[in-house]
């Protein structure tokens, strides 16, 4: 008892910070601290002068995983059910659930590389489109971001209003590996895009410009099968353009290059309201503002006002039902039986009997509760610019890079 005394009598006593000891453990604290920056620079250094060594090595492989893992458009469009007119609402629900998890970007792309690529070898139905698109977020979010992040099955359940059993979840994840071959090393447009900003030195906004520009590119048909270094590099010189940067002569443009920089253009005058309003925050550097408001220059160039009262943009009719603001149009062929109508969600995928819920195959043919999944009315999805505003700003881009081929 004496002993544990004495012990507890040395151990609450109070220290001197004035004391000799305090002033060791001072210094020896600051030995370590230089020590720790010493290693750290050492380590920084040693993985420079590495990555500079196998870069290219790297970018070899990262360009043959690229073809290999590149979906085919053509073989979505072979699809029975699911039409190119869902894909926005699909993509909008993603894009608010990689949000909510605060994922990584890379995430987002490999999300929506394997849902492509599942839809390239697989039928899917409607009801099933969604939970695809679930499963895909699923895996990208255990291949590449941290595992508290990873969305829990019961949290995307109910960001689908309960439309699918929460096994459901599993077997469609194990499906959509077992189709890639457990092929998930995909390198997304986020990859290519550090290498282009760290050998161009970028500002932040420049690098939110080009990714706003990318995940634009998600939601069109014509980019489901453009390569993510080519759509990298497209959306980078865009992104410069439209920020009034100098242009970068980053050597020679090929034909696919060109066409991929032009069909962008094309496409800017339309994005999405969850994705305009996503990168209309400061921590995007509000450069969906930036991006309407250089649009709206470009048509003022391309229109020049004239005398009298412009005329006012047509409107929208009120007389639309609420009830159909929710509603999916049908195919009138090849719909699947006993599908409720009026879901923004899609499709299934595997063998109907492969996704029994409790033991019943005819768990589909119940029509789950009215819980439409993206709120997104169809008729103000896109605000379309004028078109010859359009026109212009694409001439603009052909002219720029016209002048690059000549030098």
């Amino acid at each position: 008892m004496q002993i544990e005394e004495v012990f507890d009598s040395e151990c609450t006593r109070p220290s001197n910070p004035f004391s000799a000891e305090s002033a060791r453990n001072a210094v020896h604290a600051r030995k370590w601290d230089a020590k720790v920056d010493r290693q750290i620079t050492i380590a920084n250094e040693l993985s420079r002068l590495v990555s500079d060594e196998y870069l290219e090595d790297i970018m070899q492989h990262a360009r043959a995983m690229e073809d290999e893992t590149l979906p085919d458009a053509n073989l979505i469009d072979m699809q029975r059910e699911i039409q190119w007119f869902m894909r926005p609402y699909l993509i909008d629900f993603l894009i608010e659930a990689h949000a909510a998890f605060s994922l990584l970007r890379e995430t987002l792309f490999l999300t929506i590389n394997l849902l492509d690529r599942y839809c390239s070898k697989r039928v899917v139905y409607k009801q099933h489109y969604q939970l695809v698109g679930c499963a895909a977020l699923l895996i990208a979010a255990k291949y590449g971001d941290k595992k508290d992040r990873v969305p829990q099955i019961n949290e995307l359940n109910n960001m689908c209003c309960g439309l699918y059993d929460a096994g459901m979840f599993t077997q469609m994840e194990m499906h959509v590996l077992n189709t890639l071959e457990w092929n998930i090393g995909h390198p997304t447009v986020d990859f290519f895009q550090s290498i282009i900003w760290a050998d161009e030195q970028d500002d932040r906004e420049v690098r939110d410009m080009t990714a706003y520009i990318c995940e634009i590119a998600l939601y069109h048909r014509d980019f489901v099968s453009t390569k993510p270094s080519t759509m990298a590099r497209a959306s980078h010189a865009l992104a410069r353009a439209i920020l009034g940067r100098p242009e970068v002569n980053d050597g020679e443009w090929d034909r696919d290059a060109r066409d991929t920089l032009l069909t962008l253009s094309q496409h800017l005058h339309q994005p999405s309201v969850t994705l305009s309003r996503k990168y209309s925050s400061n921590h995007f550097s509000r450069v969906s503002t930036k991006l309407a408001d250089f649009l709206t220059q470009q048509a003022a160039i391309a229109k020049p006002q004239v005398n009298g009262p412009a005329t006012p943009p047509a409107e929208f009719s009120s007389a639309t039902k609420a009830s159909d603001i929710y509603s999916t149009p049908h195919k009138g062929h090849g719909s699947a039986p006993g599908a409720a109508p009026g879901y923004m969600t899609p499709p299934i995928t595997p063998d109907g009997s492969s996704f029994a819920v409790n033991g019943q195959s005819d768990a589909y043919n119940q029509a789950p509760p009215r819980c439409p999944v993206t709120p997104t009315p169809s008729s103000t999805t896109f605000t379309r610019a004028p078109s010859q505003g359009v026109s212009h700003f694409v001439s603009y881009f052909e002219g720029q890079h016209s002048a690059v081929e000549s030098q």
